[in-house]
């Protein structure tokens, strides 16, 4: 027993040196060339930058904005009382702008944003969508409210207080692609009912729609989602509206 294991003692002390000295040579850096790259160019940039790293962090945090801003949520400031008293003059709030890029498409009682070039005007509006493609919308019932594909409907939750559906009979179809478009403060709000006669006849391109409203953001005491009123919620599809 002895005799072979002196032999497996000697091979090991004699290789001893040869192995640390391939472990101490073939030790990879830990950065590796692609770190080293990465963090040389980092230092390059702070270095030509003025204000170093503190510079490079900033313009990181604008461009992450822009890019935000760009394809993902914007600021909205509200310009008129043509919405109150849910959203109010100077009001801003954040633009749900992927709320209708993947194949959803807005919905009635949403509220959104929209260039209304060539139709209301040439800058961007916010209203809320009353009528969608195909829906039949008449104004007014036997009790001053508004009736979609021949469903009243009770939109006392946000309309302004004293105010009447509207002022303005009217009779319209929404062509397909189009939407039709109020303020909440009716007798304060220049909207579909006030474009009949013009392009387009009152109604607003769906592709023309920015983004859907979600919440009031500033001033902080107004802080709060906007949530889809339940009003709209028994108007059944143009196909069952004559069922």
């Amino acid at each position: 027993m002895d005799t072979e294991a002196q032999p497996t003692t000697e091979r090991d002390r004699s290789s001893s040196p040869s192995v640390s000295a391939d472990v101490s040579q073939e030790t990879p850096d830990p950065e590796g060339p692609e770190g080293r790259s990465r963090f040389a160019l980092v230092a390059r940039i702070t270095h030509w930058l003025p204000g170093g790293r503190t510079s490079l962090t900033l313009l990181s945090c604008l461009l992450f904005l822009l890019v935000l801003n760009a394809f993902v949520v914007q600021p909205f400031q509200i310009p008129s009382g043509s919405m109150e008293n849910g959203l109010r003059i100077g009001d801003r709030v954040l633009v749900n702008k992927l709320a209708y890029r993947f194949g959803a498409e807005p919905r009635r009682g949403d509220v959104v944003v929209f260039d209304g070039t060539g139709y209301f005007g040439n800058f961007d509006y916010i209203k809320r969508v009353v009528g969608v493609g195909g829906d039949h919308v008449v104004c007014c019932d036997k009790e001053g409210r508004i009736k979609v594909n021949g469903r009243s409907v009770d939109e006392s939750t946000f309309l302004y207080p004293g105010d009447s559906a509207s002022t303005v009979d009217f009779d319209v179809d929404v062509p397909k692609g189009t939407l039709f478009v109020l303020g909440d403060h009716r007798s304060h709000s220049s909207d579909s009912r006030d474009h009949l006669g013009s392009p387009g006849g009152g109604m607003i391109p769906a592709d023309r729609v920015i983004g859907r409203a979600d919440w009031i953001v500033w001033p902080y005491a107004h802080l709060t989602r906007l949530p889809r009123p339940g009003a709209y919620a028994r108007v059944p599809g143009v196909e069952h509206a004559h069922g």
